[in-house]
């Protein structure tokens, strides 16, 4: 189910969904984002829930100091200082805003988010970047250093992420900042609260974008079965057969003769064929290059499967290309948290699908890792995906025999 939240012209997203990703650092498992901030798109209301004493909203896409917009982009701002920057973090959203801060020491963003589960952990993510170039300009920057918590009504603290100072890069780098915490028992909804640490001055100016809170599920392992251990067979000795007097006298019967039917020659063995059987074109040669390993094989009724891949864990930029019965169906798709959905039928013209997963590269957390979750007539399945440069995956869906 997804449910969103709009103020108007801002965004709110809440994703609950059936299904879950598998974390990357392996401790949990971590759901789909529960809530989103990505600032939506175009002309809209302020995520702050209460005017700022440090900061004021412009609609600029190069604001000036003490001031911070809601933008898709950035272009040669301060003579050309910042980087460029053509879109926002938000993977697949048309002219989706960004947020931009010109800072000054204080408080830039103060919002709440409700509706979280009570005594359950979740991580805290945001993505962040340094908007300044390293530039003779500003040889002694004086670079953001951020902290970011979650505080209760009552003012406690829940979570806090304290980022050390944002560095500068030659060319735009999105950084994500998480940090793992639990909510109260009895509060859903928390307050966000940032602050820069640093004073005004160059070098000092950050965007700031998809803002996610995370379930985070312990993973339980399933407990070992010892072996079991089988009896030896007790061996019973058979109980002495008493030898039989035969007391009728015998007959002299002549034995019947046996007639055997005479061995057919004449037929031939017709092969069988299924009329269904469905004949591919041969692999590309990425397909014949690499192993093609087994990731899940479904036997299933006739009907049609809807197939969505995700990025798994931490979104880091990987890239898939997809085979289908050895045709390439996408190409060079990058992996986030929307779903690149495929459709099939499985029936008796159809009755056997292979879909192969190609890694176009391993994003900067190898190996290149997804999730696919796959919803047929009767039944919902979870695979996990992990492909690289010598080895490809393989879902295979069969139509179960009537």
């Amino acid at each position: 189910m997804i449910e969103t939240l709009k103020k108007p012209g801002f965004i709110f997203i809440v994703l609950l969904s059936a299904f879950s990703i598998k974390a990357q650092t392996g401790n949990c498992i971590l759901q789909p984002p529960q809530f989103t901030i990505h600032f939506g798109s175009g002309d809209i209301a302020d995520v702050n829930t209460s005017d700022l004493s440090d900061f004021r909203r412009v609609g600029s896409s190069c604001p000036s100091d003490g001031y911070y917009s809601f933008v898709p982009y950035t272009s040669a701002c301060f003579q050309d200082d910042w980087h460029t920057i053509p879109e926002d973090h938000t993977a697949g959203d048309e002219y989706g805003n960004m947020l931009l801060v010109n800072a000054t020491q204080g408080m830039f963003l103060k919002t709440h988010i409700p509706r979280l589960k009570g005594n359950t952990v979740y991580q805290l993510g945001v993505w962040l970047m340094n908007l300044c170039k390293p530039t003779k300009k500003c040889p002694f920057p004086l670079l953001p250093r951020l902290s970011i918590r979650l505080e209760t009504p009552e003012g406690t603290v829940v979570a806090n992420i304290v980022t050390g100072e944002l560095p500068r890069f030659e060319e735009p780098k999105w950084i994500q900042h998480n940090a793992f915490f639990t909510t109260p028992a009895t509060t859903s909804t928390l307050l966000l609260v940032m602050v820069d640490n640093t004073p005004r001055g160059c070098g000092n100016d950050f965007a700031l974008d998809d803002i996610t809170f995370r379930e985070c599920v312990k993973q339980i392992e399933p407990p070992k079965e010892s072996p079991k251990t089988i009896p030896a067979k007790k061996q019973s000795t058979p109980p002495k057969e008493t030898p039989k007097t035969n007391t009728t006298p015998k007959k002299n019967v002549q034995a019947e003769q046996v007639i055997r039917p005479k061995t057919d020659t004449i037929s031939r063995s017709i092969a069988v064929v299924k009329q269904d059987q469905k004949i591919f074109p041969p692999p590309p040669l990425i397909l014949k290059t690499r192993e093609n390993e087994l990731a899940k094989k479904i036997e299933t009724e006739a009907g049609e499967i809807k197939i969505e891949l995700y990025d798994n864990g931490e979104i880091d930029g990987d890239t898939v290309s997809i085979y289908h019965n050895n045709t390439l169906i996408r190409s060079h798709m990058r992996l986030s948290q929307k779903p690149i959905s495929i459709t099939i039928n499985v029936d008796r013209s159809q009755p056997h699908h292979e879909m192969i997963m190609v890694a176009e590269n391993l994003g900067s957390i190898p190996p290149n890792t997804s999730v696919m979750i796959i919803t047929t007539t009767n039944n919902r399945y979870q695979v996990f995906i992990s492909s690289n440069e010598q080895k490809n995956a393989k879902v295979v869906f069969d139509l179960k025999d009537p």
